[in-house]
């Protein structure tokens, strides 16, 4: 599978952990940067051409940010884009080690991009969410085509 994938600062180290499994496991992967630290950068400067690349050419994208929220906010302006985010502020109660919301967002949103808050994120919780979201497919239940095409509208 292509995965594009995206970052500032913020998620630069993660980014190039998770880039570098991805492609272990077979995955093309198109960075879109950061391509190297700098503290001063700003996410729209690379969540924006990922978007724009999804948004009129399809496929699946990994964006990462502080808290995923602004990087998923930037994306979400695109038409067909629909991020998602998760940034592991929940409390497994019921033992699971990430939440079925991941599971949800492929299966009744046909979500396209997963925006990452690695501030509150270990790697392993971040690897687990990458995982399951890429392993997810959308259901195509006609309830969620529906709705998906009145948010294009």
């Amino acid at each position: 599978m292509k995965i594009l994938i995206a970052t500032d600062h913020a998620g630069f180290e993660l980014k190039e952990k998770l880039k570098t499994d991805l492609e272990k496991e077979g995955h093309e992967v198109k960075d879109f940067g950061a391509f190297s630290f700098d503290p001063e950068d700003d996410y729209p400067d690379f969540i924006k051409p990922l978007a724009k690349e999804i948004s009129e050419n399809g496929g699946m994208g990994i964006i990462l940010g502080g808290s995923g929220q602004g990087e998923a906010m930037t994306a979400n302006r695109f038409k067909n884009v629909r991020a998602v985010v998760f940034n592991g502020q929940y409390k497994p109660e019921d033992g699971r080690a990430v939440p079925e919301e991941i599971k949800i967002s492929r299966e009744h949103n046909d979500a396209n991009i997963l925006s990452l808050g690695v501030r509150f994120l270990s790697y392993e919780e971040a690897r687990e969410a990458v995982r399951q979201w890429l392993s997810t497919p959308f259901s195509g239940d006609e309830r969620h085509v529906r709705r998906i095409k009145k948010i294009d509208e």
